[in-house]
């Protein structure tokens, strides 16, 4: 297996290695914040790579948004692109030492992105950074389980193993508007934080 750490995706993105970027929000995600009311929501996307995502709330009127990611390169792309962005809310960290609490945490692309021996962890971090009823929501990937990645692969039943006595797991259902290119291969999720 790949030793996967911030050195591995600096490379990755030096070499423009990133098959993952689509190059805009996903539409799942977008369809999910589109319903969305509050837009003083504190929301994290970690992992957030060029954060498509990010770009498309704050040009919507969600100004309380953190985009975190281990490596510098992706961040000041999003910079580049959302120059009004404020700069205290991109933070270039480790995910598992950031402290703080959101009300809503978007995943795109990070947890598949992750070694699966750091998966409980994930589900521990999630929740530890989550207020009391807070939601995790996104896109988790819908294929056997590999040892090369990323991405990593996972099924519904592993994931309802997983998350499940942390979470209440609201949705979590096949994707019904993925990307051609990952049809039938994404689940999109709504997990509740238990109190």
């Amino acid at each position: 297996m790949t030793h996967i750490n911030k050195h591995y995706w600096e490379h990755r993105y030096a070499k423009n290695e990133i098959g993952w970027n689509i190059g805009k929000i996903s539409l799942p995600l977008k369809t999910y914040i589109d319903q969305i009311n509050d837009t003083s929501l504190k929301i994290l996307i970690p992992g957030a790579g060029n954060s498509y995502e990010a770009e498309y709330l704050w040009k919507n009127g969600f100004k309380n948004v953190f985009v975190l990611d281990i490596v510098s390169q992706p961040l000041e792309n999003f910079k580049n692109r959302v120059p009004t962005f404020p700069k205290h809310q991109l933070i270039n960290a480790d995910f598992f030492q950031l402290d703080d609490s959101f009300d809503l945490i978007l995943e795109q692309t990070f947890f598949c992105a992750l070694t699966p021996n750091l998966r409980k962890d994930y589900v521990d971090k999630m929740a530890d950074l989550l207020k009391p009823n807070g939601k995790l929501v996104g896109l988790l990937f819908n294929f056997e389980l590999t040892t090369i990645g990323p991405p990593f692969g996972g099924r519904l039943l592993e994931y309802q193993l997983l998350f499940k006595s942390t979470f209440h797991l609201k949705v979590l259902e096949p994707a019904t508007n993925s990307i051609k290119e990952r049809e039938g291969k994404e689940l999109f999720f709504i997990f509740e934080k238990k109190s």
